[in-house]
């Protein structure tokens, strides 16, 4: 469109109906732009290996360099274990209880300034050649402490559930990005292209809240999400093929549907979802055969049961799940995660009312598992490198919640988690929280350097590890980074 003609020494002015007209295409230029852009920074989008992951997402990729670790078994004790009943032995806390004193909290019950001190309900003992003092709540797991390293000042963003899990898992107290098991498998890939790469076992009495957002892989393709495995039975639902179909026939309409999948994605610049579509239908394929395997610990010797505690009705779910994250290790299941805690209070570490009565049940459910886990891997030369965490999503407060009981509110400020095998240092405990126990004083370290400490000993820089998404490079670490906890390796 030409500008009209205008008398000499007019200024040239354009009507709002002109500059609409004019500009209009401009502004469709913009978003197919964008849309363009979103779809070449998708393909450019860099993995560890600096290359684009959605020619065939699950495969295998190379590290940033040389990983210490191969594969990571998270143990998530859901609803926020006390770490002075646990590993962070606080003897001023005994003489205190019942007293009320002044200290600043925050948990659900809000912002306080003085409270009712709860001693701690356990004594510590010493343990390991490093003589570190545990509760008499994990007397298995006080064996394994020259192979741990203790966290001692962990701190996060909320004192809440809902935002806590999904932080202690994506980062981020809101949901829609990629949960850590997605991150390292996008980073790596799955070595095993029979089973998934990103694994989940919830406890017995069902998920933790937020349920799949916890294992969610957010903007990214939907085959680096988590694969929820069930203990016994089928190990993975709606897996079994119809009694009708056949295993000929099955092939011969996944390879049909594969041409006409691939002829639709070659006339595109970059299809991520079409290409982790593709994938996906070839992993279930293959899960029907390997999955049922990976879980049958029929041919597991009445020790190693033992040594799980599988041979104990107490322990032996939690059992049974520690010994198939074993076996899916053995198989290259980069990354697996083991709830212990469901959806309701009574069935989590989430002691709001009575300590005593509720740390009994979820730690008598989990110690010896957990050491025999460690146990069992170190026996095998294989906690070298694999790499074990354990925690919640947070910690609990020195004082009581309520007017009587022995229970405790949320505590973000300062709270226990661990780490043994790929790579990492045992029989050492660093940071530390405050007299009482509640607020990390020394080396504070948040949720990011967790993240970032697994990232590295799997070969990757936290920071460099990236995905283009709404304009942003995203990362498991935010824009504000963080550094491994380089103490520890």
């Amino acid at each position: 469109m030409t500008t009209p003609n205008l008398p000499e020494g007019q200024a040239c002015r354009t009507t709002r109906r002109q500059m609409m007209w004019q500009t209009g295409a401009g502004f469709g230029g913009v978003a197919l732009a964008g849309l363009l852009g979103n779809q070449f920074f998708a393909s450019q989008a860099t993995a560890a290996d600096g290359k684009s992951p959605f020619k065939n997402p699950l495969a295998p990729r190379e590290p940033h360099f040389k990983a210490k670790a191969k594969n990571v078994i998270f143990l998530f004790m859901y609803g926020g274990p006390s770490q002075v009943e646990t590993f962070d032995y606080k003897p001023d806390l005994y003489p205190l209880d019942g007293k009320t004193i002044q200290v600043k909290t925050f948990g659900r019950g809000g912002h306080k300034n003085e409270g009712r001190v709860v001693g701690p309900q356990w004594q510590f003992q010493r343990y390991g050649k490093c003589g570190k003092m545990v509760s008499d709540l994990f007397p298995n797991l006080g064996e394994c402490v020259d192979d741990i390293a203790f966290l001692h000042s962990m701190t996060a963003d909320s004192p809440i559930h809902g935002s806590a899990m999904l932080m202690m898992n994506s980062g981020r107290i809101i949901s829609g990005h990629p949960c850590l098991g997605s991150w390292v498998n996008y980073g790596l890939g799955t070595v095993n292209q029979n089973l998934p790469g990103f694994v989940v076992m919830l406890d017995k009495t069902g998920g933790p809240i937020s349920g799949a957002k916890n294992w969610s892989s957010g903007y990214m393709p939907a085959s680096f999400q988590g694969t929820v495995l069930r203990g016994s039975g089928d190990p993975i639902l709606d897996l079994k093929a119809p009694e009708m179909m056949t295993e000929s026939r099955q092939r011969k309409l996944l390879n049909t549907l594969k041409q006409f999948n691939d002829e639709h994605q070659s006339m595109r610049v970059s299809n991520t979802d079409l290409a982790a579509r593709i994938a996906s239908y070839e992993l279930a394929f293959n899960m029907q055969k390997h999955a049922p395997e990976a879980v049958d610990t029929s041919t597991e010797s009445s020790a190693t049961k033992a040594l799980y505690g599988i041979d104990n009705e107490k322990t032996a779910d939690f059992g049974n799940k520690c010994l198939l994250a074993r076996r899916l290790v053995e198989r290259g299941v980069r990354f697996i995660q083991i709830y212990s805690g469901g959806a309701h209070n009574d069935d989590n570490w989430d002691a709001h009312g009575d300590m005593k009565l509720n740390h009994t049940k979820h730690a008598g459910a989990t110690d010896k598992p957990i050491a025999g886990l460690l146990k069992d891997l170190k026996q095998r030369g294989m906690l070298d490198d694999t790499l074990v965490v354990w925690g919640g999503e947070f910690g609990r407060q020195p004082t009581a919640e309520y007017a009587k009981g022995t229970g405790r509110d949320h505590n973000a400020y300062g709270f226990t988690m661990w780490m043994a095998g790929g790579g990492i240092k045992g029989g050492i405990s660093y940071g530390k929280t405050d007299e009482l126990g509640g607020t990390a004083v020394e080396n504070r370290l948040h949720v990011r350097n967790l993240h970032a400490t697994i990232l590295h000993q799997l070969g990757m820089d936290s920071s460099r590890l990236n995905f283009f998404h709404n304009g942003l490079d995203e990362s498991l670490v935010g824009i504000e980074g963080a550094e491994p906890i380089k103490a520890i390796i």
